[in-house]
């Protein structure tokens, strides 16, 4: 019976271990969301930041699923029929090992977006900060003509980079989600 009384004490013990180390990973990327789902060939995984609820915005967690990012949508749109819409996308650096820095991230970014919509003009935008002051740097992606007008952040958080972006079919739907973008990124922190 003793025997079976320190079992149990040390089994109390290494459980409250593996609880503390579960807690202890968890607040080291607080702010990533991370889901695995069942897919017919194993699992889905998706990682992207947890964003702070935006007046005026909803988060539209099947399109969230399909693309793999964090969709925001105006209230009563979706993301198919919004004229604008955000996102945040944590990207795993282990799945880009091309991108050893954030620097070259953002530079394959602008380089795929430029292969995608050649008539982008891509230009820096004044770096956006985070709620723990975290300066994330921006840049616009405006059509010449037609297309989305969009201003895209980045940084990074541990072992992701972050891409924070808003996206509209017009420039007075860009226009008008200004200021919504930047309080999405400004409330937005890796630890709460």
């Amino acid at each position: 019976m003793l025997g079976l009384m320190k079992i149990t004490a040390s089994m109390r013990i290494a459980v409250l271990l593996v609880l503390a180390l579960g807690l202890a990973l968890r607040v080291a990327h607080a702010e990533i969301e991370k889901f695995a789902i069942p897919a017919a060939k194993g699992k889905s995984f998706h990682w992207w930041p947890k964003l702070a609820p935006l007046k005026g915005w909803r988060h539209d967690r099947d399109e969230s699923l399909h693309y793999g990012f964090n969709a925001l949508v105006p209230d009563g749109s979706t993301f198919a029929d919004a004229e604008t819409v955000m996102y945040a996308k944590a990207v795993y650096k282990a799945r880009r090992p091309e991108s050893k820095t954030l620097e070259r991230f953002i530079e394959s970014d602008k380089k795929a977006s430029l292969a995608r919509s050649p008539d982008i003009v891509i230009q820096e935008a004044a770096a956006l900060s985070t709620a723990d002051g975290r300066k994330l740097r921006s840049f616009t992606f405006f059509p010449r003509r037609s297309g989305n007008w969009e201003r895209v952040s980045y940084g990074e958080e541990g072992d992701f980079y972050l891409v924070f972006a808003v996206s509209s079919r017009s420039v007075a739907g860009y226009k008008a989600a200004e200021k919504a973008y930047v309080q999405l990124i400004r409330s937005y922190k890796e630890k709460p």
